[in-house]
């Protein structure tokens, strides 16, 4: 029996995670434009240094004086709000999701609407550790982005009404599986935008006339790739733990545990990149563009899988509850 009045919250705040997401990218994107490039701060250091100066070089970054606390800057300011806004956003998107849950009684998964709202979220809850650990606030938005839209697909295009799932679903697999698989995609999306930025950061390091007003206010190369790495390191177990308790499902339910269905094979596939992403980077030292490459490669997998297989193709895996 579905509580309709805990699935109507549900969806409203599912609508208003969507629309504190778009605040906060806006945040971001002025926090961006108003951060000064490096280039800029080398050269007037270089200007300052000609012409004899000797006081100090303004930068973006917050100043410090000893005995007092640092001052902050218009766009550090900005991006605190931002920063802010964002845990708002994920606290009520996982209000959203249990809200789904206990107004179906079950786990809110069942279909491509609530699947797509666990990845996003994953997402950003792990944006937000990973501001914190590195200076990459300031491209929130490009991280902000996919999700906005993937929401925004999941909320029309992909909606499903709560309702109790197909009794293919209704087994304690639906917990395990699919919250490995869910947690990999939104654990995955963050490593890959980082690895589009890296490209663009990397190009316009090669040359400074590539990407200009973009490149030039996006954390170091280095920054991006460090960050891309320790993320797939996390997702790669919890994808592989996905892939093997899929199996067992598989042949509980179908007789087989491999029978390369479509998502399986996809699902594959995307495993060997990611596979290949971390062995070359432990083994054969691959940073830099190559392995950048080789994990947006990946992740191009895993959105194929996540859209193609339940939306396009025919197979055993089609549950994505669109009509």
């Amino acid at each position: 029996m579905v509580n309709e009045t805990l699935a109507r919250y549900s969806d409203w705040t599912y609508g208003a995670t969507v629309v504190v997401y778009v605040f906060t990218m806006v945040f971001a994107l002025v926090e961006q434009g108003l951060t000064r490039p490096a280039r800029q701060i080398r050269a007037e250091a270089r200007e300052l240094a000609t012409v004899g100066g000797g006081g100090p070089v303004e930068t973006d970054a917050p100043k410090i004086v000893p005995g007092r606390r640092a001052e902050r800057t218009g766009a550090d300011r900005i991006g605190r709000m931002g920063g802010s806004l964002l845990v708002l956003g994920v606290l009520v998107h996982f209000v959203s999701i249990v809200l789904r849950g206990v107004a179906t009684g079950r786990a809110p998964w069942g279909n491509m609407y609530e699947y797509m709202s666990l990845v996003t979220f994953v997402a950003m809850a792990t944006w937000v550790v990973l501001i914190r650990k590195f200076p990459v606030r300031r491209v929130s938005a490009f991280v902000l982005l996919p999700v906005v839209i993937l929401m925004f697909l999941g909320g029309t295009v992909l909606y499903a009404n709560a309702a109790p799932v197909m009794p293919a679903l209704q087994s304690y697999w639906l917990v395990v599986h699919v919250t490995a698989a869910a947690t990999a995609s939104g654990l995955f999306l963050v490593p890959g935008v980082a690895s589009v930025l890296y490209l663009v950061r990397k190009r316009y390091d090669e040359d400074n006339t590539k990407f200009t007003r973009l490149a030039s206010r996006v954390p170091a190369a280095d920054v991006l790739d460090r960050l891309a790495y320790r993320t797939t390191i996390i997702a790669f177990p919890v994808f592989t733990f996905g892939v093997i308790c899929g199996g067992i499902w598989a042949e509980s339910a179908w007789g087989r545990f491999w029978g390369w269905d479509p998502k399986e094979t996809v699902a594959f596939v995307a495993w060997v990149v990611y596979a290949a992403y971390l062995h070359s980077r432990a083994t054969a030292g691959w940073r830099g563009s190559r392995a950048a490459w080789i994990n947006t490669i990946g992740f191009a997998a895993t959105v194929f899988n996540l859209f193609f297989v339940n939306l396009v193709s025919v197979g055993l895996h089609s549950y994505a509850g669109v009509s």
